[in-house]
């Protein structure tokens, strides 16, 4: 099973590198993706070898925490402002401290106004003394870093807070001593000893390292929280109580506590709690929010309403019938959030980099350490090029240079009505150059009407509307659905077949009074040795006019025709136009006759269209595509195209359409519009665009700074950086990064906007 669990304690990549590898060797976990961005992670176990509980304590072995995710919004949300609170604090209070020390310590060097209490080597004892006190305030704010930096380098895994504890520990550790070496000098009344000593402390790098690095985490912290503002958008949607009737008595009881046909009132302006049937009432709901559609729809009895839509008119009574996770609204969070947390298969790069960067720093750190003391130069020197190159380098830049892309990305689309169920669909949609659309509820509403009806042999339309009727009352199929309603408008009759049955991909064959009837297409009547022949040419021109028709046998004879017009929906002329002007390959696939194709494909100006296709087919043209090297979307609705959405490199299912469908595909479009299909491809490049120039950014400001503030360009070019001006480029690069990626809201899906 998949657990979701909240982690806390991780300030970089290397934390959640530790704990995924940590939890992988556990007994009975399968798969492990922890998310540095949502602090949170997803993990696959067999419940029979683990559960829980030993998750949550190998985390805690790890040096972290963990607990089961919080299903209540509020709860989460009150943890992550306690967090950013205890931060601000952290902030707000280093910085008073902070200002004083780094006038006092840079003040006279660019000739600010010091009291003369600190100026002068007589004066140096105290005025160390007082950087020391200013000081001493900020690590107390700030000793998380130790404590968990030391931690994570007793159980040999380091992170950053380790890089941060090693650095300002060894910048204070040698000013103290300073201190010690001042007041050996005035004993000995050696004032080069003391002002050598003087030259060399380093409190101000302290008090700047863990300041300015608590800053960059303040600003990434709320960053990132403008990362999860849709999300957040999404909870906001669902009402958290409902009114429950239980033997005539209204009660109003939490969502959570809502039971499956449990029976509900809702108020006019009311949100519909859970997803339900109407069993009392008429009202009009607004569904934008699902369907997209701005019109309210008129719902009455044995009607569905969908969780979070707003109840516009009357009052209405329904029952439950999908609670808790399987509501719609909860559903469509889940994927979101299951998007937002997953990695794409561009992360394993930096994932594999981090691992392993901090052990690496540490040891470039010694290394420059060592060599410049070989080269002769003092150990101040040494030591002030050691703490640079601990505190410029950024693992956490390249930990949330993807994520919070996705992050972004997956949130706006939701925000569209586009569900992108991960990270790997996002890089796979890049790619896409072939797009293949079903004709039937993708392109077209998938609601054909019926236009002709023609009789043979003296039967009468009424007759034949009543057999057409009763044979295909059980069908599920498009058309077998409008001839459904319209047997209806003209009052049908229903006939008592004493067997009915489906053809998948053919018709509908029954039996009435020992005579068999078959409603179908041409193979179907073929397999069943009746002749067409003689009807193809009615059939040519219906087809040329764009309408399916199929044939209505008896026995051995065809007894009429019935033919349909679907309606195309409004934006997929133009959805398909914006592909085709993009450069990608649009294919139609219809059940529908050559001819009939035909008419569409001049309507749609389509350049290919595979017509009389059948469900087995649709799959075997997907793959022919790819095996010409096609990167290929299969965009559909039905059942019947479940197997090809899957085989699909990229699939994507209209929102209206079946259950099957959406769980097979890798994108959800809410609103039923092709439109959003394109916005979909279009948002994926730019957001994997978003995650390439983050992740060069990431590593070009390590591979670039390191060296540097190692002091590879000094004896060249005299270039060396001061520990804390590496303090504030490490705190701002991670922020960099989020900013970046929050360029991405700003992303408009122009629909109707020919290019």
């Amino acid at each position: 099973m998949k657990q979701k669990f909240d982690v806390s304690g991780m300030t970089c990549a290397a934390c959640q590198s530790t704990i995924e590898k940590d939890l992988s060797k556990l007994s009975g976990v399968n798969e492990v993706t922890v998310s540095l961005l949502t602090n949170s992670m997803i993990v696959d176990f067999d419940e029979v070898k683990s559960d829980p509980s030993k998750i949550i304590k190998t985390v805690k072995r790890s040096g972290y925490k963990a607990s089961l995710i919080h299903s209540l919004k509020k709860e989460r949300q009150d943890i992550a402002q306690e967090e950013i609170k205890e931060m601000k604090t952290r902030l707000f209070g280093s910085i008073v401290f902070f200002i004083p020390l780094i006038y006092l310590s840079m003040g006279p060097m660019i000739r600010l106004p010091v009291s003369s209490f600190f100026i002068g080597t007589q004066n140096g004892l105290m005025l160390a003394f007082t950087e020391l006190l200013l000081v001493l305030p900020i690590i107390f704010l700030n000793y998380k870093y130790y404590k968990i930096g030391f931690m994570r380098l007793w159980q040999r895994k380091p992170n950053m807070d380790s890089l941060i504890a090693i650095g300002s520990s060894a910048a204070f550790i040698y000013s103290v001593l300073g201190i010690y070496q001042m007041i050996k000098g005035f004993a000995l009344n050696d004032y080069s000893l003391i002002d050598h000593a003087l030259m060399n402390l380093y409190f101000e790098a302290t008090g700047a390292i863990l300041t300015l690095v608590t800053l960059g985490k303040f600003l990434e912290a709320l960053s990132k929280g403008q990362t999860k503002t849709q999300l957040e958008k999404l909870l906001d949607l669902s009402p958290k109580t409902a009114i429950k009737i239980v033997d005539g008595i209204y009660l109003e009881i939490s969502i959570d506590d809502i039971k499956v046909d449990d029976i509900l009132l809702v108020k006019p302006g009311s949100k519909v709690p859970v997803d339900g049937v109407i069993v009392e009432g008429f009202t009009s709901i607004d569904e934008s929010m699902i369907s997209g559609e701005p019109i309210p729809v008129d719902k009455g009895p044995n009607d569905n309403v969908i969780s979070a839509t707003l109840n516009q008119s009357g009052s209405f009574q329904f029952k439950a019938t999908k609670v808790g996770a399987n509501t719609t609204i909860n559903q469509i969070i889940s994927l979101v959030e299951n998007a937002s947390t997953s990695k794409a298969p561009i992360q394993k790069l930096a994932d594999t980099v981090s691992s392993v960067f901090v052990p690496v720093v540490i040891a470039i750190s010694l290394i420059s350490f060592t060599i410049w003391m070989l080269l002769g130069e003092s150990f101040s020197f040494s030591l002030s090029i050691a703490i640079t190159v601990l505190v410029i380098s950024c693992p956490c830049a390249l930990g949330l240079a993807t994520p919070v892309a996705i992050m972004v990305g997956t949130g706006k689309a939701a925000q569209n009505g586009v569900l992108i169920k991960s990270a790997e669909t996002l890089q796979k949609s890049e790619k896409v150059d072939t797009v293949i659309l079903d004709k039937t509820g993708t392109i077209t509403e998938g609601k054909p009407e019926v236009t002709d009806v023609l009789t043979f042999d003296d039967i009468s339309k009424d007759d034949f509307i009543d057999i057409l009727y009763s044979l295909e009352i059980n069908s599920e199929h498009p058309l077998g659905k409008s001839i459904i309603k319209y047997a209806l408008l003209k009052n049908a009759k229903l006939l008592k077949f004493a067997e009915t049955r489906a053809i998948p991909g053919k018709g509908f064959i029954g039996t009435y009074e020992n005579n068999i009837y078959l409603a179908g297409n041409e193979s179907m009547m073929v397999s069943n040795e009746i002749d067409v022949l003689k009807y193809k040419e009615t059939l040519n021109i219906l087809a040329k006019e764009g309408k399916t028709a199929i044939y209505v046998g008896k026995n051995q004879e065809i007894i009429g025709i019935i033919a349909f017009r679907d309606k195309i929906k409004q934006g997929s002329i133009l959805a398909i136009s914006r592909m085709k002007k993009r450069g990608l390959e649009v294919v139609m696939l219809t059940g529908d006759t050559a001819q009939s194709a035909g008419s569409w494909k001049e309507e749609l100006g389509l350049n290919t269209i595979y017509s009389e296709v059948e469900p087995a087919q649709k799959e075997q043209i997907v793959i022919d595509y790819q095996n010409k090297g096609k990167i290929v979307a299969m965009i559909g609705d039905g059942i019947n195209d479940s197997i090809a959405l899957v085989r699909s490199n990229v699939g994507i299912a209209i929102g209206a359409g079946s259950d099957i469908a959406i769980e097979s595909a890798d994108i959800v479009l809410i609103k039923n519009d092709l439109q959003d299909a394109l916005f979909a491809l279009s948002l994926s490049k730019k957001t994997m665009t978003n995650v390439k120039m983050n992740l060069f950014w990431a590593f070009f400001y390590n591979i670039i700074l390191i060296p540097i503030a190692a002091g590879l360009f000094f004896y060249s070019f005299h270039l060396k950086l001061d520990p804390v001006f590496a303090s504030l480029a490490m705190s701002l690069s991670s922020v960099t990064v989020v900013l970046n990626a929050l360029r991405l809201k700003f992303i408009k899906n122009n629909k109707g906007e020919n290019e």
